[in-house]
């Protein structure tokens, strides 16, 4: 693995575990905050907790898990997509700088916004990184292509044998037993 990588996955990995941390131990703090994003999601996901705080304490959780995978490189693509899903309705709950009335407030709610945006652009970059080996998608068009080559070579070559095999068939039985 690439010194980048050893040392990029951890420092993005960061700030969500810290986050996500915050969120499980103390999920009152920021339910207020939630509210408004929550509510909405979890009328039509049945699947998530009726109650607010539940919900940004299984958000923390899953920002907690997934952030130690991609922090140690265990699945770091899954985890970097599990983090980026939990920080679109964190930055829509916390960072709504297109409300606020101060325009104090709303410059720094805004460069809130764009700085989770950044970090969801690296989440998205983390999680299609490779590192270094090709895809999945790659390794099966390339085996595929293989499998077709040496379909062609067996092929041909029964071909090139057929022939004189039944030729030299055909000599034997005409000769005497």
């Amino acid at each position: 693995m690439s010194l980048l990588r050893v040392l990029g996955r951890p420092m993005l990995a960061s700030m969500f575990l810290a986050g996500g941390l915050n969120s499980v131990r103390d999920p009152k703090e920021v339910a207020d905050i939630a509210e408004p994003v929550v509510q909405p999601v979890t009328e039509r996901v049945s699947a998530l907790p009726d109650r607010t705080e539940q919900v940004v304490r299984l958000n923390g959780a899953v920002q907690v898990v997934a952030g130690l995978m991609l922090a140690t490189g265990r699945m770091p693509r899954p985890a970097a997509l599990a983090i980026a899903a939990t920080l679109v309705p964190t930055t829509l709950a916390g960072h709504r700088f297109w409300e606020a009335e101060d325009p104090s407030e709303r410059a720094q709610q805004r460069i809130h916004f764009f700085k989770n945006m950044s970090m969801l652009g690296g989440l998205l970059i983390a999680a299609d990184d490779t590192g270094a080996r090709p895809s999945l998608v790659w390794r099966g068009t390339h085996a595929a292509r293989g499998l077709r080559h040496d379909a062609g070579l067996v092929r041909r070559s029964v071909r090139a044998t057929a022939r004189p095999a039944a030729a030299a068939g055909r000599v034997r039985a005409k000769l005497p037993a």
